[in-house]
């Protein structure tokens, strides 16, 4: 063979091999691909996933799948996606799972498949300072509510106030997101704001709004995949396992105010 085309094979060799090492992610040991997972959250959910001034995904939420994925060997990244189409991003696989308080329900249940549970909060109610609003009215269905569109504070009142005749259907307002439920309650144009415990805290603070108390929903935060995803649950699981075992758990607890 003709030494020049020889070499010229030779090069062509070597520029394909380097082109393919180039596809492959390295990160691991001996060339092994590591797995990727986008996980969907809601961007204005503190103190569990939100965005920080720089936009980087942070929370306790967010710190808990970060230190998931690395006890599992997989990766993550953060994708903000608006809560009421949440679950319609998983099931088109616009997202791989949901790790931001979402709360396990029969409902979401049939759609999904969820984790063990992580986190049990409350619902809470909170109306502008000095307007002797009490719980009473609440549960009279006397009050214009704000919640979050496709959350559990929304459910609740379709449920326990307006499937009951206690309350007109058209007295339940529901947003995009919760801080533009607490602007239309300082603006009072609404009577009260329904939303789960810490992040409320987080919401109102420095505004003229109070919570005045709470209905004990005793609800089950879990982490959501698509229905079917065995691999991808026993991973989350047992990473949940470990993380609550680890002392790590009780320092994010304690950094986001929920120790």
């Amino acid at each position: 063979m003709d030494n020049r085309l020889l070499c010229a094979l030779v090069c062509a060799c070597a520029v394909l091999a380097i082109a393919f090492a180039g596809c492959t992610d390295t990160s691991e040991p001996g060339g092994v691909e590591t797995q990727a997972y986008v996980v969907g959250i809601d961007a204005e959910y503190p103190p569990y996933s939100y965005l920080d001034s720089q936009g980087n995904a942070v929370g306790f939420d967010v710190e808990s799948m970060q230190w998931i994925a690395e006890d599992q060997g997989f990766e993550v990244t953060f994708q903000p996606t608006a809560w009421d189409g949440i679950i319609p991003a998983l099931q088109a696989g616009k997202i791989d799972l949901i790790y931001s308080g979402m709360t396990i329900t029969e409902e979401r249940a049939e759609k999904v498949d969820f984790s063990e549970p992580y986190w049990t909060i409350n619902q809470s109610v909170a109306v502008y300072e000095g307007s002797n609003i009490t719980m009473d009215d609440l549960y009279a269905g006397t009050l214009v509510i704000g919640a979050q569109r496709g959350t559990t504070a929304a459910f609740w009142v379709e449920e326990n106030l307006i499937d009951t005749g206690t309350m007109d259907e058209g007295d339940l307002n529901t947003y995009d997101s919760f801080p533009l439920v607490i602007t239309d309650l300082v603006n009072r144009r609404i009577d009260a704001a329904m939303y789960d415990r810490p992040p409320m805290e987080e919401a109102i603070a420095g505004k003229p709004v109070e919570i005045i108390g709470e209905i004990d929903t005793g609800e089950n935060y879990g982490v959501a995949v698509r229905k079917g995803d065995a691999e991808l649950l026993g991973m989350i699981n047992e990473g949940l396992a470990n993380l609550q075992a680890d002392p790590y758990w009780e320092e994010l607890k304690e950094k986001y105010g929920l120790a």
